[in-house]
């Protein structure tokens, strides 16, 4: 099959005419009309119908549009691994929101640097939903949490950071203790559908922690910002966000075992991008210990 017959079809179904398709792809509307001829036959089937001056998909039409991007974005890929050393072509990068709004950044201007050819997708999701889309193809890598569940033998995970839980509390009540600060001041209760949500449950649960329950959202950044406001306390993990920790928010450690949640990137071992997918990991592994190292040197410099 022609890729460019498939990617005219494309740009017919966009556009709705045969004319403007082929204004775009500088041929002739006979051209592009043979080149669907051709599609047809090939899938034995019609796919494009007239709907009064305009061309649309046929039922079958509208299947082949739902795969065709990742037909056509395979292909291209799969030209670029054999046509040059992997350090080009596409990579589909799934996460979860913290990542995105903390490490990623950071992580994605390393990697820019060693592959500044590879065009990167950003697809953010649950840790839930990315292990499904990394199990389907539908993206090469996710930076998120390790799964409540083992992952089957087809998967690679390499751990970055461990985040036990912590609670948020502005900085003027900093002085009482963490579980009395839970049992009286409003709690902005992280969504118990999450992973990091469902480990504030169980640790509240074990101190027999029964708290005043204020907010209940998914955004670590909103919680953080809601505690800077003063309107509660937020028990959380402690992630590589940049919060207003040292203005009027602080963090502080919880007196009892907290389980840590366990952060990093997941993949296929059979992925055909496992060069990118590498250098992620790479990167991901230089900025952590850039920070490290920032923050062990904050420390050092702190007054005694």
């Amino acid at each position: 099959m022609e890729t460019s017959y498939l990617q005219s079809f494309m740009l017919v179904v966009e556009t709705g005419s045969m004319a403007e398709a082929a204004r775009r792809l500088h041929i002739t509307a006979a051209a592009v009309a043979q080149q669907m001829r051709i599609l047809e036959k090939e899938f034995k089937t019609p796919l494009l119908a007239r709907a009064g001056r305009t061309v649309v998909p046929t039922p079958a039409g509208h299947r082949l549009t739902q795969s065709a991007p990742t037909l056509l974005r395979e292909l291209a890929n799969a030209h670029t691994l054999v046509n040059d050393d992997g350090t080009r072509g596409e990579l589909v990068i799934g996460t979860i929101n913290t990542a995105l709004h903390s490490l990623l950044p950071d992580i994605l201007a390393d990697f820019v640097k060693q592959c500044p050819e590879v065009k990167v997708f950003l697809q953010s999701a649950t840790t839930h939903q990315l292990y499904e889309a990394v199990q389907q193809g539908d993206i090469d890598a996710a930076v998120c949490l390790y799964p409540s569940f083992p992952l089957a033998k087809t998967f690679d995970w390499t751990q970055l950071r461990e985040e036990p839980l912590i609670l948020l509390a502005p900085r003027h009540l900093a002085h009482l203790a963490p579980h009395e600060l839970l049992r009286t001041q409003p709690l902005i209760r992280y969504d118990r559908n999450l992973g990091g949500g469902q480990m504030v449950d169980r640790y509240l649960r074990t101190a027999h922690i029964a708290p005043k329950e204020r907010f209940e959202l998914s955004s670590l950044v909103a919680i953080a910002m809601m505690v800077d406001r003063g309107l509660g306390v937020a028990l959380v993990p402690d992630t590589a966000l940049n919060l207003p920790d040292g203005q009027s928010l602080v963090r502080l450690p919880l007196p009892e075992f907290t389980q840590s949640r366990r952060f990093g990137v997941m993949w296929l071992r059979s992925s055909a991008r496992l060069g990118l997918i590498h250098k992620v990991v790479e990167s991901a592994r230089r900025v952590l210990k850039d920070k490290e190292a920032l923050r062990i040197t904050a420390i050092a410099k702190q007054p005694q």
